[in-house]
């Protein structure tokens, strides 16, 4: 290991003069890791600089960020590198492509691909390597190195174990189908509701359910609009059995009203038998009136 440690040094003492590299001394280097059940992170400080750091969101693929505490690499592109280890002779740097600088704290977000390929590299002993140039020629480096690498990352590992299987944008929206008719929920609309139960359960902050009943045009208006009222009960009904105050769910019914498709066969038909379910942040009232009960809303339009 010291020889490879000597190796990195007499690299970076023979890049020219005209390049400015950022990057820890070695004896300095650390990995962070951080996260909980939405998100994790496996951050490298950069002595100087800032931070770069892998970030995976539940339901997501990591990507890579460079934080900066001063906008030191600002407008255009830069060109993002696996850059190969000096104790490995015969290697090449992998070019990974460009991205785009922003001028805020974040300079950059990688795509997924990118910053997989750069994981791996890590785990080959290669360096994430962000390579600026600037318009007067002059050339800009910020380098991340691979030393204690293999331990971070598996702690890293064990809190992406942890994530949930979606996160909010993905969770916020789903549809409840009725595919055979009636009212009753079959094994996928529990299944659905189940992972939107699990994320209300891991954030407080997601405290209301919007429930809108819809039909298709089988039968008569009125039927229609019985119908999708008690789909739209029938959801409700599962939230309350597990766990969801009444008072969290608004619900509304709609009939035919808004299909999602044409009513022209029974495959479109089965499309519109549904209940749509949003998830939203309430806030509460900062002097809520007194209630004398706690009923859901119940809407109905014709």
């Amino acid at each position: 290991m010291r020889q490879r440690y000597l190796a990195l040094l007499s690299v970076f003492a023979s890049l020219p003069a005209m390049a400015l590299t950022f990057q820890t001394r070695l004896e300095s280097i650390e990995w962070k890791v951080e996260g909980d059940k939405f998100e994790c992170r496996l951050a490298q400080p950069i002595t100087d600089f800032g931070t770069g750091e892998f970030v995976r969101r539940a339901g997501e693929q990591a990507t890579f960020r460079l934080k900066a505490y001063n906008p030191m690499l600002t407008g255009g592109s830069a060109t993002l590198l696996a850059a190969a280890a000096p104790w490995q002779p015969g290697r090449e740097d992998i070019n990974l492509g460009s991205v785009k600088l922003g001028s805020g704290d974040v300079l950059f977000n990688s795509s997924q691909f990118q910053a997989g390929r750069l994981i791996g590299g890590l785990i080959e002993g290669r360096s994430p390597l962000v390579r600026h140039h600037s318009r007067d020629g002059r050339v800009s480096e910020v380098r991340l190195l691979p030393v204690r690498f293999n331990k971070a990352y598996a702690d890293y590992q064990g809190c992406v174990a942890k994530l949930l299987p979606m996160n909010y944008e993905q969770v916020k929206q789903a549809s409840v189908g009725f595919p055979g008719g009636g009212i009753e929920l079959d094994a996928q609309a529990k299944a659905k509701l189940q992972v939107m139960l699990a994320f209300m359960k891991a954030d407080p902050t997601v405290n209301h359910i919007e429930l809108d009943g819809h039909s298709d045009n089988s039968g008569n208006r009125l039927t229609n609009r019985d119908l999708s009222r008690r789909r739209a009960l029938a959801v409700m009904d599962y939230l309350k059995a597990n766990g969801i105050a009444e008072s969290q769910i608004t619900l509304r019914f709609h009939g035919e009203r808004y299909p999602l498709a044409p009513n022209t066969n029974n495959a479109n038909r089965a499309k519109n038998r549904r209940v749509s379910v949003q998830l939203e942040r309430v806030e509460p009232a900062p002097n809520p009136a007194p209630q004398v009960t706690s009923s859901a809303s119940v809407s109905a339009t014709s």
